[in-house]
């Protein structure tokens, strides 16, 4: 126990660690395992099959969290190219990077097109944790969030049947029919168990509060098992059950995303340094050639060929186009994925998983502190957009009402505005202006000034209207009405 709480504490001071340099938490976590191995303290763990059962539960809990905390409205806009990237974007991915594990770096057709559709997810946790401190467009932001929500499930088939020992792989058409079948029933059970659990726990009072997180988390998992007792997706039934429960006004709701959170935090933090401990450092310098070959074409090619082709008619600049290239953030899901070939006795398994550490490893170490930089190279930043903050309050339950965030930008051209002239809709009113490190509750005439953060209080039915209406007057000024400009 002391020992497992130590580790805690010091995953938990890694977070804070990474958080400052912009670097996906997950590299402590796996440097944490390998300084506990059988090259460090002599931890010796390499039960494969034990680490993909813990694995996958624990993915389980990371989708959960992100489908509870993903908004609706921000992901919406997204949905469409999302769907396109999580398949027809996973498919032209599996195809490069096999044919270059084949050609280049020597594996058999099996393995190497393992090698493509392990590599081909992005992760959700990598993802969020980077993603969601960039000020990016809602569409942009949510194309990226609900792709790394959806390609889990369409590559946990694929790897799964290529990994059976069952005789040989199926057709090609054998192989589509089953994808459909398992990403169609899969949907369904998570958009029926979602709605379904929402509305019972709006009308069922329970005894305490802290029941609801739990209710919540355990209706997500329900429908991963679920959907797995029908040979679906369990991974796409998860995620979307999470994300209906996370969208619908539950009692309890920020409670319940804080509940989840901290779950998932544990999740990955158990997760990444078991998969370090199941890494053997001896074998990884023999896999970094090999490794950089098929992350350096996994980064540089197969990503931005992908995006390419499934963008196509959707309106996407290439200014977007190439910030959706870089930011296909692996992480978790390659790992635990790899372990899948080992436990079904692939030849060639374990070499594998040492290069797909690897390719984990490195690039994340290379995109994620640059991210940021390109999405400013790419001009794809927003400032001034209203950001949600998660506050337990009884009064705001009762009032239906958000409290959001909104930090206004040197250029804004809300600076100069008096409150009054913003002219928010009934429901919605700014309750403090923070300006230098002092707060203050603004009055009618008051200005507002480049630099001031403002929190606003806004009922649902409100929210949207208040939010285009802050939009436009940054984007033209207190006249934007006159020049035509509705906040969209």
């Amino acid at each position: 126990m002391l020992s497992g709480a130590a580790l805690v504490i010091v995953s938990i001071v890694a977070v804070r660690l990474s958080y400052r340099i912009g670097l996906p938490s997950l590299l402590a976590y796996l440097g944490l395992g390998l300084l506990l191995g059988e090259s460090g303290f002599g931890i010796r763990f390499d039960n494969a099959e034990l680490a993909q059962t813990l694995g996958l539960a624990a993915l389980v809990v990371i989708l959960t969290e992100g489908g509870l905390t993903t908004n609706w409205k921000d992901v919406r806009p997204g949905i469409p190219v999302a769907l396109s990237l999580a398949t027809i974007g996973t498919a032209v991915s599996v195809v490069v990077v096999a044919l270059t594990g084949h050609y280049l770096i020597g594996f058999d057709w099996r393995l190497a097109f393992l090698l493509g559709a392990v590599l081909a997810p992005t992760d959700s946790a990598a993802v969020f944790s980077v993603l969601r401190r960039l000020p990016l467009p809602r569409r942009l932001a949510g194309s990226l969030e609900a792709e790394s929500g959806f390609n889990d499930a369409p590559v946990v088939i694929i790897v799964v049947m290529l990994s059976s020992g069952h005789g040989h792989p199926p057709g090609l058409w054998s192989l589509l029919a089953i994808l459909l079948y398992e990403l169609v029933v899969g949907a369904v059970v998570g958009l029926v168990i979602g709605p379904l659990g929402a509305y019972a726990l709006r009308r069922v009072a329970l005894p305490a509060s802290g029941l609801y997180p739990i209710a919540v988390l355990s209706l997500a998992l329900g429908s991963y098992g679920a959907a797995t007792l029908l040979h679906a997706s369990g991974f796409l039934a998860c995620y979307l059950c999470a994300l209906a429960l996370g969208n619908a006004r539950l009692p309890h709701r920020p409670a319940t995303r804080g509940f989840a959170e901290g779950l998932a935090w544990l999740s990955q933090i158990g997760l990444f340094v078991m998969l370090g401990l199941l890494a053997s450092p001896s074998e990884l310098p023999v896999q970094v050639l090999p490794g950089l070959i098929a992350g350096f074409v996994l980064v540089l090619l197969a990503r931005p060929l992908s995006v390419l082709i499934s963008t196509l008619g959707f309106g996407i600049s290439w200014r977007e186009k190439a910030f959706l290239s870089w930011a296909g953030l692996r992480g978790a899901v390659p790992i635990v994925l790899a372990t899948v070939p080992m436990t079904n006795a692939v030849p060639g398994a374990q070499r594998m998983f040492a290069l797909v550490f690897v390719v984990v490893v490195v690039f994340t170490l290379l995109q994620g502190p640059t991210l940021p930089v390109f999405a400013r190279l790419c001009g794809v930043t927003v400032d001034g957009e209203p950001r949600e903050l998660q506050v337990e309050a009884a009064p705001l339950e009762e009032l239906d009402a958000d409290l959001l965030e909104v930090r206004v930008p040197p250029d804004s051209q809300l600076s100069g505005v008096e409150i009054f002239e913003l002219r928010l809709p009934t429901g919605a009113s700014i309750t403090l202006i923070v300006r230098d490190g002092q707060s203050f509750v603004p009055g009618p005439t008051d200005e507002i000034r480049g630099g001031d953060v403002l929190l606003v209080v806004a009922t649902a039915a409100a929210r949207d209207e208040a939010e285009r209406r802050l939009r436009a007057i940054s984007r033209r000024g207190k006249l934007a009405g006159w020049f035509g400009e509705t906040g969209e």
